[in-house]
């Protein structure tokens, strides 16, 4: 069952005649969620698009959330996750009412079943955005993912390593592009003159408990520096699973660090609590575009990431950050102590972070190049041109 009701009316004849996008996104309010959230807030700020965004709701959506998302004036429905014949028909329901233009499906695996509802109710254009470098993409649904790439308009990668992936795992070079994730720079513009010496000495993960997140090496990472005598606080942000977050839990007590480490779950103000700290961690398997990385960098943090894919493209090691091996403790320890004990350095990364923040990865480029891209779509000939060097770039 949709649980939202009656999609609203626009009266208004401006509202009626702008291009209608709807984004799918996962209702785990991930990454991808954030990206399709912002992106819907963008198309109502520049009043290009009238926008939709539908989320498939998880077993740890809180409808909190989504009702505060309402009461913002944001348009939002709610599709069940499973079965996804019931995932299909429900959106497709959606699209017939509200008839978008374009259909924007953020995210494995519900890329899939947001196109398959599109093709089937006859969705004119449909963008296909990926958010990450290794998905669990097994043949059959690789087979399914090609074959709807046939049926769809663009192919966005959210970095140049997504992209990469995308098109070696066969997807159509000719529609495969690359936009950079971006955040919002505003609630970080009091970051710059507050230097890290007049910051408490923290240490921020702001990450979803995930199998995709590795909270466990940051917290093994913690005792080791315990032994060494150094005893920074460590703030946990982030929702996701309760069972990965009480294993995480566990983990912290019987290594002793339980007083040390703070469990804050879903977090309302994490720019002000990366602006208090001084260090942004971010213990990962694998990411696409790391947003917290980003986040971490606009707040004036030293930043500190996994070498793996999607972090390793942000971070440039011992230039605007410090990266380390993935799942070792031990290098992430050191690169910890380091920056925790070394002001001069952690001053020079985090301020190089903060000016690449600033100059790659702001919202505005993130939305205007999307935007851009949808207008192309829709055969608007002033972002014709511009969507076609885009594409070259990327």
């Amino acid at each position: 069952m949709v649980l939202a009701g009656t999609l609203p009316q626009h009266a208004t004849h401006e509202a009626a005649s702008r291009p209608k996008v709807l984004h799918f996104v996962t209702g785990g309010f991930s990454g991808a969620t954030q990206v399709a959230l912002d992106l819907v807030l963008a198309h109502a700020q520049s009043g290009h698009f009238d926008a939709l965004l539908v989320l498939r709701r998880k077993p740890q959506t809180d409808m909190r959330r989504v009702d505060a998302l309402r009461a913002r004036g944001v348009q939002v429905e709610v599709v069940t996750h499973w079965p996804h014949m019931a995932t299909i028909w429900q959106l497709r329901k959606l699209c017939l009412q509200w008839r978008p233009d374009i259909l924007v499906a953020h995210g494995f695996s519900d890329h899939i079943w947001a196109r398959y509802a599109g093709v089937w109710a006859g969705v004119p254009h449909m963008v296909h955005v990926e958010h990450n470098s290794r998905e669990r993409y097994t043949w059959w649904r690789l087979k399914q993912s090609l074959w709807l790439a046939e049926r769809t308009d663009r192919i966005i990668g959210c970095s140049q390593g997504v992209k990469a992936s995308l098109l070696a795992l066969g997807f159509p070079a000719e529609k495969t592009i690359a936009i950079s994730n971006g955040v919002r720079l505003e609630p970080y513009g009091e970051a710059g003159p507050v230097p890290l010496h007049m910051r408490e000495p923290g240490v921020v993960m702001a990450a979803r408990f995930g199998n995709q997140k590795d909270h466990a090496t940051l917290i093994q990472a913690v005792a080791l520096l315990r032994s060494r005598g150094v005893t920074p606080p460590v703030w946990l942000a982030g929702g996701g699973s309760a069972h990965l977050r009480r294993q995480a839990e566990r983990l912290a007590k019987r290594l002793g660090v339980e007083t040390q480490v703070h469990f804050l779950g879903f977090h309302p103000d994490v720019p002000s609590l990366l602006m208090r700290n001084q260090v942004c961690v971010l213990s990962s398997h694998y990411e696409g575009m790391p947003l917290s990385v980003i986040e971490g960098m606009a707040a004036g943090c030293v930043v500190v990431g996994s070498r793996v894919p999607g972090v390793q493209e942000v971070i440039a090691h011992e230039h605007n950050g410090l990266l380390v091996e993935h799942q070792s403790p031990q290098s992430l320890a050191d690169a910890l102590q380091r920056v925790l004990t070394d002001g001069a350095l952690a001053q020079a990364l985090a301020t190089q972070g903060r000016n690449d923040a600033s100059l790659h990865y702001s919202l505005e480029q993130m939305t205007s190049a999307y935007e851009t891209e949808f207008a192309a779509l829709l055969g608007q000939e002033d972002c014709a041109h511009a969507a076609q060097m885009l594409r070259k770039e990327g």
